[in-house]
């Protein structure tokens, strides 16, 4: 319930590989299947601009790594956290959660959520089951977000 959808992490990481970035996965060990899904997504030539990370680095090996992030789109996690301490521009993806219990504090973030009427709900598993909080949140609102965050490349005339 706070898992944005892999195909939409897919979709998000194939627009950036196209403008020219590399793509790290994080999170933990149980993430790592997580990771290789949205990695399938990609087509060939894209996907290896992706590396999983997940369940490969230790804590101070992510934390040196997202220091080094242009950006970061992460779900409501402790790396989100981290992210939004080490000052990185930081898309923080709400669903069964709220940003007004524990929102990334940082000077560069920007909150994505819908707020359905059903949520929050801080449950594990949508008791609806249609999980609506995340999956009717599309790529495009995070893709928007980081617009907003990072600076326009300047173009030459």
């Amino acid at each position: 319930a706070k898992r944005w959808p892999a195909e939409y992490y897919a979709k998000v990481a194939e627009l950036k590989i196209r403008e020219g970035w590399q793509v790290w996965l994080f999170g933990s060990k149980n993430d790592h299947p997580g990771g290789e899904l949205i990695r399938e997504l990609l087509i060939p030539g894209l996907r290896e601009e992706t590396t999983n990370l997940a369940g490969e680095t230790s804590l101070e090996e992510a934390i040196d790594l997202l220091s080094a992030a242009t950006a970061v789109v992460s779900n409501d996690s402790g790396l989100m956290h981290v992210a939004a301490a080490l000052d990185r521009p930081l898309v923080a993806v709400y669903g069964s959660t709220s940003p007004q219990f524990t929102p990334p504090l940082g000077e560069q973030v920007e909150i994505v959520r819908l707020g359905l009427e059903c949520s929050p709900c801080f449950e594990r598993t949508c008791r609806f089951g249609h999980y609506n909080c995340l999956r009717e949140l599309k790529p495009r609102a995070v893709i928007e977000a980081l617009d907003r965050l990072l600076p326009k490349p300047v173009e030459v005339q």
